[in-house]
């Protein structure tokens, strides 16, 4: 029963983020929203909501707890204008930019950019599989790009850069969070860094600035989506899914995420993908897969941690 309620769990929220991102494309196209607003509304609710949910289900104490500690308390600022805020604007603003598939799939660039670093950081030693997800993800990420073109991007510039940025900033996100999670509940992390991102935003675009009565109910409804779906009870669903399912299998079954932004795209908000973008989204896909049925990955992550 425990496992079934995980398979549930890490599938229904990866689903909601992949969606939540054609929702927020929706938002920007039809309504005009702006990413800046839309970036700090989402950090700001949702994080609130993730320390309420710590309060009233987990242990309170770790919700003040963790500025205490002048350490941990410097290194929770950083994760949180650094990781959370650079992950959730830069892939906002691709997805303005461009389109939600593109955006995700260019985010998943994360994993290859950590085995680089790990790498390079002689933290970790290049293998057969390292090589070929880098083959995987420069093949796939060209097709997806170009349609199979030498002479023309069929997404904008802008768009792939804010995505490859995307991308650096989660990986800097996922090595940065290693020293922290192991003495704080990922709730009280994460909602505090969604809540700091969230502030600091808050100087550029206010939430409160806002030309509400413009708003229509359908534009209310997708803003409800993206923020509590696409955002809150996403990252939720994930993290209690590790309850009953071990990291690997969460990773792994989370990889539904580019797939619901695809689909969604092409049949919702009807972007064409041509048969060569088929064929690169299949190989960024496979090497998701590669990396989270991949035992090395695991031995990495230990390696990591007890590095730090």
């Amino acid at each position: 029963m425990n496992r079934g309620k995980g398979l549930f769990l890490v599938i229904t929220g990866a689903i909601f983020w992949g969606i939540g991102g054609t929702v927020a494309k929706k938002l920007f196209q039809q309504y005009s929203i702006d990413v800046n607003w839309l970036v700090t509304t989402r950090l700001l609710i949702a994080g609130i909501l993730l320390l309420t949910v710590q309060f009233f289900g987990k242990d309170r104490s770790q919700i003040l707890g963790v500025w205490k500690n002048r350490r941990s308390a410097v290194q929770l600022l950083i994760f949180g204008l650094i990781g959370m805020l650079g992950v959730q604007y830069t892939y906002m603003v691709s997805i303005k930019s461009g389109n939600a598939a593109v955006a995700t799939l260019l985010q998943y660039l994360a994993p290859v950019m950590i085995i680089i670093y790990l790498i390079l950081s002689k933290k970790s030693v290049l293998t057969r599989k390292d090589v070929l997800t880098v083959l995987l993800v420069l093949i796939g990420c060209f097709l997806l790009l170009t349609n199979g073109s030498f002479s023309q991007l069929s997404v904008p510039l802008l768009a792939i850069i804010w995505g490859i940025l995307s991308g650096a900033a989660l990986a800097f996100y996922t090595l940065y969070a290693v020293r922290l999670l192991k003495q704080y509940d990922s709730l009280v992390i994460v909602g505090w860094a969604m809540i700091i991102g969230g502030s600091a935003l808050s100087f550029i675009h206010p939430p409160w600035q806002m030309d509400f009565n413009s708003l229509t109910l359908e534009a209310y409804l997708l803003l409800v989506f993206v923020i509590i779906f696409g955002t809150m009870i996403a990252f939720w669903f994930y993290i209690e899914s590790l309850q009953s399912l071990s990291p690997q299998e969460s990773s792994l079954l989370g990889s539904v995420e580019p797939l619901a932004a695809v689909i969604t795209t092409v049949f919702w908000l009807k972007v064409f993908f041509g048969i060569f973008q088929w064929i690169g989204t299949a190989c960024i896909i496979v090497m998701i897969l590669l990396l989270a049925l991949n035992k090395d990955s695991s031995s990495r992550t230990n390696q990591l941690s007890n590095n730090e």
